[in-house]
């Protein structure tokens, strides 16, 4: 850490200061991103509470936090986009009058640094290089966060060196909100309790972000959901590309052809687990680019090409194993930050559903003397680990290409019981656009508290669009107009979780996911067997390589089936979705849902 600036750029020094003003810490640092300065940060927290400093041998240069209860997830309803008006926040936002709310803000953040540090982070989503790289910069009172934005982003003097002395970048302001007065004991896990008073405050017009209360995950990194996607979705409509919420993953053929490929999921859906697939079929390789988010532009030789902004992986511990996602545990195993898991008494981490035996004790997420026999979760549902992208065993040599990689196919998904088929290809552009907008996914118990509601989420991007979403769906609409429609990627619905009538699934999953993305480049190549159905085009009985899957045939009958009663219903759950949108729905989306009314009879 520095204490003296690391730039001559006018108007960061200006706005540090004027923040230091509003703000009054204690002492400004500025954060160069060195790994002496983590580790004193990392010593800081072991010494506050905040971190427990995991066992060497085990689990090398790993910390555990653990979170105060109220702040254990984002917090959607306290999330705002400000846009000039409500009409360009759209139906699916929370808004808020821009004018007030900077003053609220302001108001809130007046003093709230008191008896603490505030760190200046400079950080870059996407290399340095890239022609769609954004330089942020994250004023915050936590030192986790610090750390955090460490292992996801670009972090330090080398964005600074970028920025140069007229440089533009975003400002994000983050506070925990909990002052200390002289002589207050501070508490590991600093924040807001009252989650009224708690926001996510997002000016999409200036850029900026505000947030003030939480010091978890999605409402403390801004560089994440708060720039990465809502306020970059608005600049990439602005400038012509596309912020998305996907993975993308390279599937390499047993001749070495690459398939680069994006997909985007609601949560629970699979989404880390297929990134990082490990392909069942022989001589069939995946190579991860990211997990969570994809931003995609046109390239050189007019083919979409994607790129991963972030540097991390920010994942759901509970249900990561051997089993799931393999590739993940590997690259956790060190240099990472543990967030509400198990502490095990030799110094190692634990959540369930992990894949190997629980601990006979341990201390639960929130700091209590745990056993398997407690009749609780030991880690929390929502609980994280933060672990450097380039860790992964399975990390794609080309994951921070500046020109980013070609796109062959994007994939739409959720959980849905029944109705749709395993995988579908739309027909065209415009019909893979619809197909994106009816993305929904069935909610589990863990979830919601409530099995079996179906939760419209168009492109995966319900939570995270920062702008009108009718205005959204037209973007995705004009690229077919940007470039030549041959140089399109195939666009395909799937669905992993299909069940028979006696509630089981009819599809095995992981690995053997690979024999449907196979399938996905055979139709790229022009070589994959496919009917042509209402809905789309679905692989005829034999298309698929289920070599060494036995006692498949009636299960693909059942998991490639499209019933025409079952999808009436659902056509008229995606117009009543779509009505909304009101005005702002593109006619072509209206168009596609006529058409597919009529071929459904």
């Amino acid at each position: 850490m520095a204490e003296k600036s690391l730039t001559t750029n006018k108007a960061v020094l200006n706005w540090v200061d004027e923040m230091a003003k509003l703000c009054q810490p204690d002492k400004v640092f500025w954060c160069t991103g060195s790994e002496q300065e983590n580790q004193s940060l990392c010593d800081l927290m072991v010494r506050a509470g905040t971190f427990t400093k995991l066992n060497e041998k085990l689990r090398p240069g790993s910390y555990l936090a653990r979170s105060h209860p109220s702040d254990v997830a984002r917090v959607e309803d306290r999330t705002f986009i400000c846009s000039k008006t409500k009409e360009e926040a759209g139906p699916t936002n929370h808004w808020a009058d821009p004018t007030e709310m900077r003053q609220k803000m302001r108001a809130l953040f007046n003093d709230c640094m008191k008896g603490r540090t505030m760190y200046v982070i400079p950080f870059a989503m996407g290399p340095l290089n890239s022609p769609i790289c954004k330089v942020g910069i994250e004023i915050t009172d936590s030192p986790y966060v610090v750390v955090n934005m460490r292992i996801m982003t670009r972090m330090g003097q080398t964005v600074m060196d970028k920025l140069g002395a007229d440089g533009h970048f975003i400002p994000c302001m983050h506070s925990v909100g909990a002052p200390l007065q002289p002589g207050q004991q501070d508490t590991p896990w600093p924040c807001e309790p009252d989650p009224q008073k708690k926001y996510i405050i997002h000016f999409p017009d200036e850029p900026s972000v505000w947030s003030y209360g939480s010091g978890y995950g999605g409402n403390a990194l801004l560089g994440k959901k708060c720039l990465a996607l809502r306020l970059a979705s608005v600049m990439a409509k602005r400038e012509g590309w596309m912020a998305e919420h996907m993975l993308i993953l390279c599937l390499a053929s047993p001749a070495g052809k690459k398939y680069y490929i994006a997909a985007a999921f609601p949560s629970a859906c699979g989404k880390t687990n297929l990134a990082m697939m490990q392909p069942t079929l022989p001589g069939w390789k995946v190579s991860t680019l990211g997990d969570d988010i994809a931003w995609i532009r046109v390239g050189k030789g007019g083919r979409l090409c994607a790129m991963n902004p972030e540097t991390g992986f920010f994942g759901v511990a509970p249900g990561t194993s051997r089993k799931s996602n393999p590739h993940a545990l590997t690259a956790c195993a060190k240099n990472t930050i543990f967030t509400n898991v198990v502490l095990t008494p030799d110094g190692d981490i634990w959540w369930e559903d992990m894949g190997v035996p629980a601990p006979a004790k341990g201390i639960d997420w929130e700091g209590n003397e745990w056993t398997p026999a407690s009749g609780k979760k030991g880690a929390h549902p929502n609980s994280r680990f933060t672990a450097p992208a380039a860790q992964c065993p399975v990390i794609d040599p080309d994951w921070q290409s500046a020109e980013g990689v070609p796109l062959s196919a994007i994939l739409f998904g959720g959980r849905r019981p029944h109705t749709i088929p395993l995988v579908c290809e739309a027909f065209d552009w415009e019909h893979g656009v619809f197909m994106g907008s009816a993305c929904g996914s069935e909610t589990t118990a863990a979830a919601l508290g409530q099995s079996g509601v179906l939760r419209r989420d168009p492109f995966a991007m319900l939570p995270f669009c920062g702008y009108h979403m009718g205005d959204y769906f037209a973007h995705w609409l004009s690229f077919a107009q940007r470039t030549d429609r041959a140089k399109l990627p195939r666009v395909y619905f799937v669905n992993w979780f299909r069940k028979s009538a006696d509630g089981k699934f009819l599809w095995p999953g992981f690995g053997e996911n690979s024999r449907v993305l196979k399938w996905i480049c055979e139709r790229v190549e022009g070589t994959g067997k496919a009917q042509r159905t209402p809905i789309g085009h679905v692989p005829t009985p034999d298309a698929l390589d289920v070599t060494g899957l036995n006692g498949m045939a009636d299960d693909l009958k059942q998991l490639l089936a499209v019933d025409a009663a079952s999808w009436k219903k659902e056509v008229e759950d995606v117009a009543a979705n779509h009505a909304k949108f009101g005005r702002r729905l593109p006619k072509a989306l209206n168009e596609q849902l006529d058409g597919l009314r009529a071929r459904l009879g």
